[in-house]
Protein backbone atom coordinates (compact mmCIF):
# COMPACT_ATOMS: atom_id res chain seq x y z
CA UNK A 1 0.00 0.00 0.00
CA UNK A 2 1.22 3.48 -0.87
CA UNK A 3 -0.28 6.90 -0.17
CA UNK A 4 -0.97 8.59 -3.51
CA UNK A 5 -2.96 11.49 -4.86
CA UNK A 6 -5.77 10.81 -7.34
CA UNK A 7 -3.53 12.24 -10.12
CA UNK A 8 -0.45 10.26 -9.08
CA UNK A 9 -2.49 7.06 -8.90
CA UNK A 10 -3.60 7.52 -12.51
CA UNK A 11 -0.01 8.18 -13.60
CA UNK A 12 1.17 5.09 -11.72
CA UNK A 13 -1.57 2.93 -13.23
CA UNK A 14 -0.75 4.09 -16.74
CA UNK A 15 2.98 3.63 -16.19
CA UNK A 16 2.40 0.08 -14.98
CA UNK A 17 0.32 -0.70 -18.07
CA UNK A 18 2.91 0.83 -20.39
CA UNK A 19 5.69 -1.25 -18.84
CA UNK A 20 3.64 -4.41 -19.25
CA UNK A 21 2.45 -3.76 -22.81
CA UNK A 22 4.42 -1.94 -25.51
CA UNK A 23 1.18 -1.31 -27.41
CA UNK A 24 -0.08 1.17 -24.80
CA UNK A 25 0.53 4.78 -25.86
CA UNK A 26 -0.77 8.14 -24.68
CA UNK A 27 -1.60 11.16 -26.81
CA UNK A 28 -2.99 14.63 -26.24
CA UNK A 29 -2.07 18.20 -25.44
CA UNK A 30 0.63 18.98 -22.85
CA UNK A 31 1.44 15.37 -22.00
CA UNK A 32 5.16 16.06 -22.33
CA UNK A 33 5.03 18.34 -19.30
CA UNK A 34 2.98 15.87 -17.29
CA UNK A 35 -0.54 16.96 -18.21
CA UNK A 36 -2.30 20.01 -16.80
CA UNK A 37 -3.22 18.12 -13.60
CA UNK A 38 -0.03 16.06 -13.26
CA UNK A 39 -1.80 12.88 -14.33
CA UNK A 40 1.04 12.03 -16.78
CA UNK A 41 3.93 13.20 -14.61
CA UNK A 42 7.15 11.27 -15.28
CA UNK A 43 5.83 9.27 -18.23
CA UNK A 44 7.63 11.17 -21.02
CA UNK A 45 10.93 10.75 -19.17
CA UNK A 46 10.43 6.98 -18.86
CA UNK A 47 8.76 6.09 -22.16
CA UNK A 48 9.87 8.80 -24.56
CA UNK A 49 8.09 11.02 -27.07
CA UNK A 50 7.07 8.12 -29.33
CA UNK A 51 4.79 6.68 -26.65
CA UNK A 52 3.80 9.85 -24.76
CA UNK A 53 2.80 12.01 -27.69
CA UNK A 54 2.14 15.75 -27.65
CA UNK A 55 -0.47 16.68 -30.26
CA UNK A 56 -1.80 19.82 -31.95
CA UNK A 57 -4.76 21.59 -30.36
CA UNK A 58 -7.40 19.65 -32.28
CA UNK A 59 -9.60 17.24 -30.36
CA UNK A 60 -11.12 15.78 -33.53
CA UNK A 61 -7.61 15.00 -34.78
CA UNK A 62 -6.54 13.49 -31.45
CA UNK A 63 -9.49 11.10 -31.20
CA UNK A 64 -9.49 10.36 -34.93
CA UNK A 65 -5.82 9.41 -34.77
CA UNK A 66 -6.47 7.24 -31.72
CA UNK A 67 -9.22 5.31 -33.54
CA UNK A 68 -6.77 4.56 -36.34
CA UNK A 69 -4.10 3.57 -33.82
CA UNK A 70 -6.51 1.22 -32.05
CA UNK A 71 -7.62 -0.43 -35.29
CA UNK A 72 -3.98 -1.20 -36.13
CA UNK A 73 -3.27 -2.86 -32.79
CA UNK A 74 -2.25 -0.08 -30.40
CA UNK A 75 -4.00 0.73 -27.11
CA UNK A 76 -4.23 4.52 -27.02
CA UNK A 77 -4.96 6.58 -23.92
CA UNK A 78 -6.51 9.79 -25.20
CA UNK A 79 -6.34 13.02 -23.19
CA UNK A 80 -9.14 15.57 -23.73
CA UNK A 81 -7.92 17.86 -20.87
CA UNK A 82 -11.53 18.51 -19.77
CA UNK A 83 -14.80 16.92 -20.87
CA UNK A 84 -16.00 20.19 -22.37
CA UNK A 85 -13.31 19.99 -25.08
CA UNK A 86 -14.38 16.48 -26.08
CA UNK A 87 -17.44 18.05 -27.73
CA UNK A 88 -15.13 18.96 -30.63
CA UNK A 89 -14.57 15.22 -31.20
CA UNK A 90 -18.10 13.85 -30.82
CA UNK A 91 -18.27 12.38 -34.33
CA UNK A 92 -15.06 10.43 -33.79
CA UNK A 93 -16.24 9.16 -30.39
CA UNK A 94 -19.89 8.43 -31.19
CA UNK A 95 -19.81 7.42 -34.86
CA UNK A 96 -16.34 5.94 -35.21
CA UNK A 97 -14.98 4.54 -31.93
CA UNK A 98 -18.31 3.37 -30.49
CA UNK A 99 -19.73 1.77 -33.62
CA UNK A 100 -16.74 0.25 -35.41
CA UNK A 101 -16.94 -3.21 -33.87
CA UNK A 102 -20.65 -3.48 -34.69
CA UNK A 103 -20.59 -2.02 -38.20
CA UNK A 104 -17.70 -4.18 -39.39
CA UNK A 105 -18.83 -7.46 -37.86
CA UNK A 106 -16.15 -7.57 -35.19
CA UNK A 107 -13.28 -7.36 -37.68
CA UNK A 108 -11.96 -4.30 -35.86
CA UNK A 109 -12.01 -3.15 -32.24
CA UNK A 110 -11.20 0.22 -30.72
CA UNK A 111 -9.53 -0.37 -27.33
CA UNK A 112 -9.11 3.36 -26.63
CA UNK A 113 -9.39 4.97 -23.19
CA UNK A 114 -10.68 8.52 -23.65
CA UNK A 115 -10.03 10.61 -20.55
CA UNK A 116 -12.50 13.49 -20.10
CA UNK A 117 -12.33 15.15 -16.67
CA UNK A 118 -15.82 16.14 -15.54
CA UNK A 119 -17.38 18.48 -13.00
CA UNK A 120 -17.30 22.06 -11.86
CA UNK A 121 -13.75 23.45 -11.92
CA UNK A 122 -13.55 26.45 -9.59
CA UNK A 123 -13.51 29.83 -11.35
CA UNK A 124 -13.52 28.21 -14.78
CA UNK A 125 -17.07 29.15 -15.84
CA UNK A 126 -19.58 27.54 -18.18
CA UNK A 127 -17.28 26.06 -20.84
CA UNK A 128 -14.95 24.24 -18.40
CA UNK A 129 -17.35 22.93 -15.75
CA UNK A 130 -19.71 20.43 -17.36
CA UNK A 131 -20.68 16.89 -16.38
CA UNK A 132 -22.06 15.23 -19.51
CA UNK A 133 -21.79 11.59 -18.53
CA UNK A 134 -25.40 10.89 -19.51
CA UNK A 135 -24.54 11.73 -23.15
CA UNK A 136 -22.11 8.83 -23.28
CA UNK A 137 -24.16 6.28 -21.32
CA UNK A 138 -26.74 6.79 -24.08
CA UNK A 139 -24.35 5.57 -26.80
CA UNK A 140 -24.20 1.82 -27.55
CA UNK A 141 -20.63 0.57 -27.70
CA UNK A 142 -19.16 2.85 -25.02
CA UNK A 143 -18.14 1.90 -21.49
CA UNK A 144 -18.44 4.78 -18.99
CA UNK A 145 -16.22 4.89 -15.88
CA UNK A 146 -16.30 7.40 -12.97
CA UNK A 147 -13.54 6.86 -10.36
CA UNK A 148 -14.03 8.68 -7.05
CA UNK A 149 -10.89 7.60 -5.15
CA UNK A 150 -7.16 7.28 -5.72
CA UNK A 151 -7.47 3.47 -5.53
CA UNK A 152 -10.17 3.41 -8.18
CA UNK A 153 -8.28 5.82 -10.39
CA UNK A 154 -5.45 3.28 -10.40
CA UNK A 155 -7.45 0.06 -10.63
CA UNK A 156 -10.22 1.24 -12.97
CA UNK A 157 -7.70 2.78 -15.37
CA UNK A 158 -5.91 -0.57 -15.55
CA UNK A 159 -9.27 -2.28 -16.15
CA UNK A 160 -10.12 0.25 -18.87
CA UNK A 161 -6.86 -0.54 -20.69
CA UNK A 162 -7.71 -4.25 -20.58
CA UNK A 163 -11.30 -3.77 -21.75
CA UNK A 164 -10.83 -4.06 -25.51
CA UNK A 165 -13.61 -1.58 -26.29
CA UNK A 166 -13.73 2.23 -26.16
CA UNK A 167 -13.94 3.54 -22.59
CA UNK A 168 -15.07 7.05 -21.70
CA UNK A 169 -13.03 7.60 -18.54
CA UNK A 170 -14.38 10.42 -16.39
CA UNK A 171 -12.07 11.70 -13.68
CA UNK A 172 -13.16 14.76 -11.71
CA UNK A 173 -11.43 18.10 -12.23
CA UNK A 174 -11.34 18.82 -8.51
CA UNK A 175 -10.26 15.42 -7.19
CA UNK A 176 -6.67 15.44 -8.50
CA UNK A 177 -5.17 16.32 -5.11
CA UNK A 178 -7.32 13.85 -3.14
CA UNK A 179 -5.04 11.37 -1.36
CA UNK A 180 -5.66 7.77 -0.42
CA UNK A 181 -3.95 4.45 0.01
CA UNK A 182 -3.41 2.54 -3.23
CA UNK A 183 -2.77 -1.19 -3.49
CA UNK A 184 -1.30 -1.75 -6.94
CA UNK A 185 -2.26 -5.43 -6.75
CA UNK A 186 -5.96 -4.69 -6.34
CA UNK A 187 -7.99 -5.27 -9.49
CA UNK A 188 -11.30 -3.68 -10.43
CA UNK A 189 -14.16 -4.88 -12.62
CA UNK A 190 -16.76 -2.85 -14.47
CA UNK A 191 -20.34 -3.00 -13.22
CA UNK A 192 -19.43 -3.54 -9.56
CA UNK A 193 -20.49 -0.78 -7.18
CA UNK A 194 -19.01 -0.24 -3.74
CA UNK A 195 -20.97 0.35 -0.55
CA UNK A 196 -18.82 3.09 0.98
CA UNK A 197 -21.09 3.52 4.00
CA UNK A 198 -23.60 0.99 5.31
CA UNK A 199 -26.99 2.13 6.60
CA UNK A 200 -30.55 1.01 7.26
CA UNK A 201 -32.86 4.01 6.76
CA UNK A 202 -32.24 5.13 3.18
CA UNK A 203 -29.88 4.61 0.26
CA UNK A 204 -27.89 7.32 -1.53
CA UNK A 205 -26.65 6.21 -4.96
CA UNK A 206 -23.96 8.42 -6.47
CA UNK A 207 -20.62 8.63 -8.28
CA UNK A 208 -17.51 10.77 -8.79
CA UNK A 209 -17.05 13.78 -6.50
CA UNK A 210 -20.66 13.54 -5.33
CA UNK A 211 -19.60 10.41 -3.40
CA UNK A 212 -17.66 12.66 -1.02
CA UNK A 213 -20.52 15.14 -0.66
CA UNK A 214 -22.89 12.24 0.00
CA UNK A 215 -20.65 10.81 2.71
CA UNK A 216 -20.55 14.23 4.37
CA UNK A 217 -24.35 14.42 4.05
CA UNK A 218 -24.65 10.99 5.68
CA UNK A 219 -22.76 12.33 8.70
CA UNK A 220 -25.18 15.28 8.92
CA UNK A 221 -28.08 12.82 8.78
CA UNK A 222 -26.46 10.59 11.42
CA UNK A 223 -26.43 13.54 13.81
CA UNK A 224 -30.23 13.50 13.49
CA UNK A 225 -30.51 9.76 14.03
CA UNK A 226 -30.88 8.87 10.33
CA UNK A 227 -28.72 5.99 9.11
CA UNK A 228 -27.89 6.44 5.40
CA UNK A 229 -26.22 3.91 3.14
CA UNK A 230 -24.00 5.38 0.41
CA UNK A 231 -23.25 3.48 -2.81
CA UNK A 232 -20.51 4.57 -5.22
CA UNK A 233 -21.48 3.14 -8.61
CA UNK A 234 -17.89 3.49 -9.93
CA UNK A 235 -19.02 2.69 -13.48
CA UNK A 236 -22.17 4.05 -15.11
CA UNK A 237 -22.21 1.66 -18.03
CA UNK A 238 -22.45 -1.04 -17.01
CA UNK A 239 -24.00 -0.04 -13.68
CA UNK A 240 -24.53 -2.37 -10.75
CA UNK A 241 -28.29 -2.95 -10.68
CA UNK A 242 -27.94 -5.81 -8.20
CA UNK A 243 -26.22 -3.69 -5.54
CA UNK A 244 -28.75 -0.86 -5.94
CA UNK A 245 -31.79 -3.17 -5.90
CA UNK A 246 -30.46 -5.03 -2.86
CA UNK A 247 -29.93 -1.81 -0.93
CA UNK A 248 -33.32 -0.44 -2.02
CA UNK A 249 -35.02 -3.58 -0.75
CA UNK A 250 -33.27 -3.16 2.61
CA UNK A 251 -33.91 0.57 3.18
CA UNK A 252 -37.08 1.17 1.14
CA UNK A 253 -35.90 4.66 0.14
CA UNK A 254 -33.44 5.69 -2.57
CA UNK A 255 -31.97 9.09 -3.40
CA UNK A 256 -29.79 9.33 -6.52
CA UNK A 257 -27.29 12.21 -6.39
CA UNK A 258 -25.14 13.59 -9.22
CA UNK A 259 -23.37 16.84 -10.03
CA UNK A 260 -24.61 16.80 -13.63
CA UNK A 261 -27.72 18.78 -14.53
CA UNK A 262 -30.70 16.91 -13.07
CA UNK A 263 -32.81 17.19 -16.25
CA UNK A 264 -32.23 13.97 -18.25
CA UNK A 265 -29.24 13.06 -16.07
CA UNK A 266 -28.21 9.43 -15.57
CA UNK A 267 -29.98 9.52 -12.22
CA UNK A 268 -33.26 9.45 -14.14
CA UNK A 269 -32.28 6.09 -15.66
CA UNK A 270 -31.60 4.64 -12.23
CA UNK A 271 -34.83 6.01 -10.75
CA UNK A 272 -36.86 4.76 -13.73
CA UNK A 273 -35.34 1.29 -13.45
CA UNK A 274 -36.13 1.17 -9.74
CA UNK A 275 -39.66 2.43 -10.38
CA UNK A 276 -40.27 -0.45 -12.78
CA UNK A 277 -39.32 -2.85 -9.97
CA UNK A 278 -41.51 -0.98 -7.45
CA UNK A 279 -41.40 -1.02 -3.68
CA UNK A 280 -39.10 1.91 -2.79
CA UNK A 281 -39.68 5.62 -2.31
CA UNK A 282 -37.52 7.40 -4.88
CA UNK A 283 -35.99 10.83 -5.42
CA UNK A 284 -33.11 12.38 -7.31
CA UNK A 285 -30.97 15.46 -6.85
CA UNK A 286 -28.76 17.02 -9.48
CA UNK A 287 -27.46 20.33 -10.70
CA UNK A 288 -29.72 23.09 -11.91
CA UNK A 289 -30.25 23.51 -15.66
CA UNK A 290 -28.08 26.64 -15.78
CA UNK A 291 -24.61 27.41 -17.13
CA UNK A 292 -21.94 27.47 -14.42
CA UNK A 293 -21.10 31.09 -13.63
CA UNK A 294 -17.59 32.51 -13.33
CA UNK A 295 -18.15 34.60 -10.19
CA UNK A 296 -18.03 32.68 -6.89
CA UNK A 297 -21.62 33.60 -6.09
CA UNK A 298 -22.99 32.33 -9.38
CA UNK A 299 -20.76 29.25 -9.31
CA UNK A 300 -22.06 28.38 -5.85
CA UNK A 301 -25.61 28.32 -7.20
CA UNK A 302 -24.64 25.48 -9.56
CA UNK A 303 -22.90 23.33 -6.94
CA UNK A 304 -24.40 20.60 -4.80
CA UNK A 305 -23.61 20.52 -1.08
CA UNK A 306 -23.80 17.99 1.74
CA UNK A 307 -26.53 20.16 3.31
CA UNK A 308 -28.69 20.02 0.16
CA UNK A 309 -28.22 16.25 -0.11
CA UNK A 310 -29.11 15.76 3.54
CA UNK A 311 -32.24 17.92 3.21
CA UNK A 312 -33.39 15.95 0.15
CA UNK A 313 -32.73 12.67 1.94
CA UNK A 314 -34.80 13.80 4.94
CA UNK A 315 -37.72 14.52 2.63
CA UNK A 316 -37.87 10.80 1.77
CA UNK A 317 -38.45 9.98 5.44
CA UNK A 318 -41.44 12.25 5.91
Amino acid sequence: MALMSYAAAAAAGLASAMRADQQVVALGEDLGRGGIFGQYRGLREEFGAERVIDTPISEATIVGASVGMALTGLKPVVEMRVMDFALCAMDEIVNQAAKNRFMFGGQGRVPAVIRMPIGIWSASAAQHSQSLESWFTHIPGLVVVTPASAQDNYSLLRAALDCGDPVVYLEHKELWGLEGEVDERRQAAFGLAQVVRSGQDLTIVTWSKAVHWSLAAAELLAAKGIDAEVIDLRTLWPWDRHAVFESAAKTGRVLVVHEAVQVAGFGAEIVATLAEEGGARLARLGGQRIPVGYSPGLEAQARLSPEAIAAKAESLLR
